[in-house]
């Protein structure tokens, strides 16, 4: 009979001690998170199950290109995945189905190259947006199917929760993320 609860006490203090090691990293460090609807199509589809990196804006700033989840700065308890277009201090201009960013090292603008999206694929409207201090533009890769800074403006820094580091599943889609270069 004292076997059994050695047993037992020694199968709480485990479990006691994977949750004292799980719970942490699962809230601070890596979040999962899955894809709905349709706007970062092709390469992220709905039902997409992704690992979200939570430490490294602890760390870094955001880079143009990344992949972010934030929450929805119209109503907070709503997240939304889409793509860094803009960073801080620069002007992005969407015209002719293109897009002109301005910024300290290139004052004359340099059209985005964007590598992630279909061929022919056009950013439709025409505006032009200062961003400030902490404040990113970010888009959808499905340009036509999303709701994105064009609609509701910049996103402040502090609803960023983090970048998208793993796609999970499907097992035949996985992949590790980085920033594309420019």
């Amino acid at each position: 009979m004292r076997s059994f609860f050695v047993f037992i006490l020694e199968t709480i203090k485990i479990v006691v001690i994977s949750l004292l090691i799980v719970i942490p990293i699962r809230y601070f460090v890596v979040q999962p998170f899955f894809v709905k609807g349709q706007s970062m199509e092709p390469n992220f589809d709905d039902g997409q199950y992704l690992i979200i990196d939570e430490i490294s804006y602890l760390l870094e700033s955001p880079a143009r290109g990344e992949v972010v989840i934030f929450r929805y700065p119209n109503n907070p308890s709503e997240y939304y995945i889409k793509r860094i277009i803009g960073l801080p201090g620069e002007t992005v201009e969407i015209i002719g189905g293109g897009i002109i960013v301005y910024n300290k090292e290139n004052q004359n603008g340099f059209v985005l190259k964007e590598p992630y999206l279909l061929d022919g694929e056009k950013t439709n409207g025409a505006m032009k947006v200062e961003l400030g201090v902490g404040e990113y533009f970010v888009l959808g890769d499905n340009r036509a199917a999303s709701s994105d800074s064009r609609r509701w403006g910049p996103l402040e820094e502090n609803l960023i929760i983090g970048r998208v580091w793993l796609r999970a599943w499907p097992f035949e889609t996985a992949k590790v993320f980085a920033a594309p270069k420019y």
